[in-house]
């Protein structure tokens, strides 16, 4: 194979996989087998936008002879190549085909992982685009009663809201977060996740929201009854007093928060604007 050239791979696969007078049926199991020849052929040759197509072409080999567990992988395989040359769409549209194939298999598990792997691609690139797909990994994995997976996919939507400013929809996110986190009985993200939304709102001075975040979160006994609620109150209420030295104080105090990067988000004092460190809320 190493001293196979992937275009005439390509060229026999192809013909074997269209009828003509003398073949009356394609033979996609013979095709399929030269389809990823050249697709690793191509990818070794760092010849991407090649490579993508023929592993694209090697996934539909494979769902045509009823594998689409490898059709998935394949198709993983091409959006990755998407990735290195640049075809955003592409990415989207190839990860969510291989998340349908992998739910064909009946494997939600992979299929989120499909989704979020698209969606770490286009963080920086497409961040709207990278948020639905968290959003749909989320999905996917609830329906299939395993919420105690969505956490951090939950978590790198809410960090995306919150590089992007959007707090109310980050805290919206958070809330998602710690209702997942309730359906498994995983207290200490639930309450984790109560805070966060909290503190978002914060960061977007906006007071009476975060207290109305609070007071309705607090109406949950196991968060009433928590570190992280009073680590709220207290926060809530140096906020109210313009406090920033506390503020930055009690912050430390709440590590590993899933709020993201924050590095430039500020927090006013009744005096003062001060940049909070990052490091302080992770």
């Amino acid at each position: 194979m190493a001293n196979s050239d992937p275009d005439k791979l390509i060229s026999k696969a192809d013909k074997l996989t269209k009828l003509s007078f003398t073949r009356w049926s394609a033979d996609w199991k013979s095709a399929t087998v030269l389809y990823e020849q050249a697709a690793i052929a191509y990818r070794l040759k760092k010849d991407y936008e090649k490579a993508k197509e023929a592993f694209e072409k090697a996934s539909k080999g494979q769902e045509m002879i009823s594998s689409p567990w490898d059709a998935a992988k394949h198709m993983e395989s091409a959006g990755a190549l998407a990735k290195e040359i640049g075809h955003w769409n592409e990415v989207i549209d190839l990860y969510r085909k291989a998340s349908e194939l992998y739910i064909e298999c009946g494997r939600s598990q992979p299929a989120s992982d499909a989704l979020a792997k698209g969606a770490c691609a286009l963080e920086d690139v497409a961040p709207d685009d990278a948020v639905k797909l968290y959003n749909d990994a989320c999905e996917i994995l609830e329906e299939d009663g395993k919420e105690q997976m969505t956490f951090d996919l939950y978590r790198a939507a809410a960090a995306i809201y919150v590089k992007l400013e959007k707090y109310t929809d980050a805290a919206s996110v958070l809330l998602r977060l710690a209702l997942a986190a309730n359906k498994c009985n995983a207290v200490h993200s639930q309450c984790k996740a109560y805070l966060s939304a909290v503190i978002v709102y914060l960061f977007a001075n906006d007071f009476q929201q975060a207290s109305k975040c609070y007071n309705d979160c607090s109406q949950i006994e196991t968060f009433l009854n928590s570190d992280q609620s009073r680590c709220a109150t207290k926060l809530l209420s140096a906020y109210e007093d313009g406090d920033a030295e506390e503020i930055k104080r009690i912050i430390r105090l709440a590590r590993k928060l899933p709020t993201g990067d924050l590095k430039d988000i500020k927090i006013e004092s009744s005096r003062e604007e001060e940049p909070l460190d990052e490091n302080d809320l992770t």
